[in-house]
């Protein structure tokens, strides 16, 4: 592990999926000169995460987050760019640094309920990933964890199965599992999403006060702002596979800078019925994941949509503030940027499990 380097740190990382259907379609699309059809679900990523950091990802349904993390966690092989661990290339990595990766990065999924093993008990389930990376423990630790995650008294939790605890229970649960290993890394996948609004709260307060208690960093996705401005010390807003702003969450909140995070923050709910604001409207619909638009990928929904639109745009400080990016063409002066290219991506590969 390098001293001083960012836990874990993603540098023009891409997921692409082939949608190409069969062999017929491939040998259509040979003979009449054209490629294969992709789903850039990841394109041209950066993200950098520090210790004891809560990184948050934002965007729509369909934009990639949940990619992104099964891509950071190994599920799927990256299609360019690069992932650095301590420092690290994970492209140099052998089968059994791998699973070492894997004890330090772990995975909380967003359906508590098919996350469970459900012939597993609250014990069992603690106990697997400490005998997968070989890890003594006895009964005590497996209690002292559910204590740790709010299940109390963990002796009536330990010998139940799923379908005998709540959904906040398998939550916690869930969130117990990943803690177990001592990682340095979570991966939250829109953990609270799928429970009601009070438990909601419990298990962002529980992941609030677990970060600091076990000193972990945390990659937080989900399509609810206000939950993610809760619990996260920066912001990533992503839209159909890139990051169009990066921000400190105060700073990103209170002065948004793309047309695309300005409405996601016109969006958050207002506890208020009598409260008067500008209506939140996005027009059109998000572009078509296989066919992407040239040039940036929310003109066609964007209210200051230049002629420059049709270029990519690249990722700048505004204001001259190096704490914030955004990939905007408003933020630059393009006769000064002319001739500047985006960073290529770098090939990325290893041994995998």
């Amino acid at each position: 592990m390098s001293d001083g380097a960012p836990v874990l740190e993603l540098r023009s990382l891409e997921k692409h999926f082939d949608t190409t259907s069969g062999i017929t379609e491939t040998i259509r699309n040979r003979l009449v000169g054209e490629g294969p059809k992709l789903v850039r679900a990841v394109d041209d990523l950066n993200l950098t995460l520090a210790e004891n950091q809560v990184q948050g990802v934002i965007g729509e349904s369909g934009c990639g987050k949940t990619t992104l993390l099964r891509t950071i966690i190994g599920l799927y092989d990256p299609t360019g760019g690069e992932m650095r661990f301590h420092g690290r290339p994970t492209s140099e990595f052998t089968k059994d640094e791998w699973k070492e990766f894997r004890r330090h990065v772990q995975i909380v999924f967003q359906d508590p309920f098919n996350s469970l093993d459900p012939k597993f008990s609250v014990r069992r389930t603690l106990a697997e990933p400490l005998e997968i990376h070989g890890i003594d423990y006895d009964r005590t630790d497996i209690e002292e964890m559910l204590e740790s995650v709010g299940l109390t008294p963990a002796s009536q939790y330990i010998q139940q199965f799923p379908n005998q605890l709540s959904g906040g229970e398998k939550q916690r649960v869930a969130i117990a599992r990943a803690l177990i290993t001592e990682p340095d890394v979570i991966l939250a996948d829109e953990p609270a999403s799928m429970l009601d609004v009070s438990t909601q709260a419990e298990i962002l307060n529980l992941l609030n006060e677990l970060t600091d208690e076990f000193g972990v960093s945390m990659v937080y996705i989900s399509h609810d702002l206000s939950t993610v401005s809760y619990i996260c010390d920066h912001i990533n807003v992503m839209y159909l596979g890139r990051i169009v702003e990066k921000a400190p969450t105060r700073a990103l909140l209170a002065d948004p800078k793309h047309p695309y995070t300005q409405a996601l923050i016109r969006s958050i709910p207002i506890p208020d019925p009598h409260y008067d604001r500008e209506q939140a409207t996005i027009g059109g619909e998000p572009g078509d994941p296989i066919d992407m638009p040239e040039g940036c990928r929310f003109k066609n929904r964007c209210p200051e949509r230049m002629d420059v639109c049709d270029e990519t745009p690249l990722d700048v400080a505004p204001d001259g503030d190096g704490d914030r990016e955004v990939a905007c063409h408003l933020y630059y002066d393009h006769e000064d940027r002319a001739g500047a290219e985006p960073k290529p991506a770098a090939s990325d590969g290893g041994e995998r499990p």
